[in-house]
């Protein structure tokens, strides 16, 4: 069976259409209201990518995932992308000032990718991450949650906790909502993981199930209100740069801002 973790790039587009974006507070809570170098891991389509950039942050967007990075490239073609997953960063030690992380962080294998954002932190540098949930407290919303399937695992704080790597965890909630009609609520049940490794037979059923609910309580061309949590989680890294990955960094030497330094190899990881 398909790694569901690597399932989105065949349903880009209908994650792209369909999937909620993020509250500009619950940016600025997450990466800060200054201008800020972020690296972004698992940037999908680049939902979260296009509220950071029009915060003024300068980001550096990376997905494992080829077809995800095309639709952010469309929307976002100043962007700098990177095709490369968390647990093996494409980035000098302690270049950046913030990693973010949107809808993803459950897919990393953090024994590994843990130290590895710790490297590209900068000291005081933070990992930031954010899950875009369904108000499920809502029946209506909890009866479409039992048909399309469980929403992704949250991460608990414990294992940002347990590790030496990051100082205690902060959290906070962010509520928002989208608009939801029948086209695009199809696109939603199709961009979930546990949909898109369906065959044909079973997505066509899935389909089928979320239209008959939404006959019952959708509002026709006026569609249905969606409520959304996002939950939102920093922490600030403690480990010294270089030493938490195990092993030095073999991929650039720190990039030089002003371009001084003519013995520094300057890569573009696009």
């Amino acid at each position: 069976m398909t790694d569901p973790s690597r399932s989105f790039g065949s349903v880009a587009a209908a994650y792209d259409r369909a999937r909620p974006s993020y509250p500009r507070e619950a940016a600025d809570w997450l990466v800060g209201e200054q201008p800020v170098t972020v690296l972004e891991l698992g940037a999908g389509t680049g939902k979260l990518t296009e509220v950071l950039v029009a915060a003024g942050h300068d980001v550096h967007a990376t997905d494992p995932d080829e077809q995800m990075l095309e639709r952010l490239r469309e929307r976002l073609p100043d962007v700098r992308t990177s095709v490369s997953s968390a647990e093996a960063i494409p980035a000098p030690d302690a270049s950046y000032d913030v990693v973010v992380v949107a809808q993803a962080f459950h897919w990393f294998d953090h024994d590994v990718a843990l130290p590895e954002i710790a490297r590209v932190l900068k000291p005081g540098g933070r990992l930031a991450a954010v899950w875009n949930q369904r108000d499920e407290r809502i029946p209506w919303v909890r009866k479409l949650g039992a048909i399309i399937g469980t929403q992704e695992s949250l991460v608990s704080a414990e294992q940002l906790e347990a590790t030496p790597l990051f100082d205690p965890v902060e959290a906070e909630t962010f509520r928002h909502w989208q608009v939801v009609d029948r086209t695009s609520i199809q696109d939603l049940v199709l961009s979930r993981s546990n949909v898109a490794v369906l065959d044909e037979d079973g997505r066509a059923a899935k389909l089928a199930e979320v239209l008959a609910f939404y006959d019952d309580y959708g509002r026709g061309m006026d569609g249905m209100q969606l409520p959304y949590r996002a939950s939102c989680y920093r922490a600030t890294v403690v480990a010294a740069p270089g030493v938490v990955s195990g092993q030095a960094d073999q991929t650039s030497a720190p990039i030089s801002d002003d371009g001084a330094d003519s013995d520094v190899l300057l890569i573009d990881f696009r």
